[in-house]
């Protein structure tokens, strides 16, 4: 039973990364051809985080470590994935960038 759960839990998530690989691809004002921000490296994406909503570019990679898909959970249960902003994660900055630093 605990095996199906991790696997259905695993397939959680990754309807959730392409989610959010779907709507990173529609971020910004200022898009090239390719529908992304102009100042958005390719194998980037934008995040906002802390209560100015501050913005951060990171790479997709980290959409691989086990705490940034934790983040993007509870992103998407507490934000939702259907708004113009981009993706908010629900933490403080200083605990995003401290996170970052770790993992970057």
């Amino acid at each position: 039973m605990g095996l199906r759960s991790r696997s259905q839990s695993k397939q959680s998530q990754a309807l959730a990364i392409k989610k959010i690989l779907k709507k990173c691809s529609s971020f910004g004002k200022n898009n090239d051809d390719s529908g992304l921000p102009n100042d958005v490296p390719r194998g980037h994406f934008v995040v906002y985080v802390g209560e100015r909503r501050s913005r951060y570019i990171v790479p997709i990679t980290c959409l691989d470590h086990p705490t940034f898909q934790d983040l993007l959970q509870r992103s998407e249960e507490e934000f939702g994935f259907h708004h113009d902003m981009g993706i908010i994660l629900p933490c403080q900055e200083i605990d995003f960038l401290s996170f970052f630093s770790m993992i970057a």
